[in-house]
């Protein structure tokens, strides 16, 4: 078990309770690791911090509006690589094969594509299976980086510190291609419709393809800890 992806992944996943309790040993874990640089474990610091001692209501709207309401911030992997388009569906079913064959069956209400869930797995994974899909998805965590970094959000640390275990240099032309999509107020109810009025996902399978690697699947392009409060309430 790498327990660095695990901590990653439960730092990204919805805020509870549970979650905030749980902060001083996943903050320990992140600290310890020496994969990331000291000037990365520092700057993950004010974010644990957060989401160890602030109001989880206040945790739980924060999320929801930089992940939810943000295309452009979506934790869904190929949301930034196929859009709405038929080839996600595809990719997605994809996903899903690959979890099963590592013995891996996702308990949660999120898409397969969901970075928590990608998280969990690799974190059963090898180092170099681990580190190769990271790589492959490292333009992404750039560009995310950066969005976070206006919006002067202590989540841009982890997605730099993800950047670090992909070890490689994004590719500048993919991350300005990114940061070049333009960003939607997500107060701005009226505009997140207009965005999200898109042609429908279609999950039907593929009858040519086969079961790549999740990292093939991101070059070509979590278990949270606890039941998501929000499909509760729904």
């Amino acid at each position: 078990m790498d327990r660095t992806f695990k901590a990653i992944s439960l730092i990204l996943s919805y805020p509870t309770i549970e979650l905030q309790q749980a902060m001083p040993e996943i903050g320990g874990v992140l600290a310890a690791d020496t994969r990331l640089t000291a000037a990365a474990r520092r700057d993950l610091r004010p974010l644990v911090e957060e989401l160890g001692g602030r109001d989880i209501y206040e945790l739980q709207e924060q999320y929801v509006m930089l992940f939810d309401r943000s295309r452009t911030l979506s934790l869904n992997l190929f949301e930034h690589v196929h859009g709405e388009s038929r080839d996600r569906g595809g990719a997605m079913v994809s996903l899903v094969e690959t979890y099963r064959d590592g013995g891996f069956e996702p308990v949660t209400s999120e898409l397969p594509d969901h970075l928590p869930v990608l998280l969990e797995f690799l974190a059963t994974r090898s180092q170099t299976e681990g580190q190769e899909t990271l790589a492959d998805a490292a333009h992404i965590f750039e560009a995310l980086t950066v969005r976070l970094a206006r919006r002067e959000s202590p989540y841009g640390a982890v997605f730099a510190a993800l950047s670090q275990l992909a070890a490689v240099q994004a590719d500048t032309e993919a991350v300005a291609e990114m940061l070049a999509q333009p960003e939607v107020d997500p107060t701005d109810l009226e505009a997140l419709d207009e965005v999200w009025e898109e042609s429908e996902v279609l999950f039907g399978p593929d009858p040519n393809a086969g079961c790549p690697q999740v990292r093939d699947m991101l070059a070509n392009m979590d278990t949270p800890i606890n039941p998501d409060p929000r499909v509760a309430a729904e």
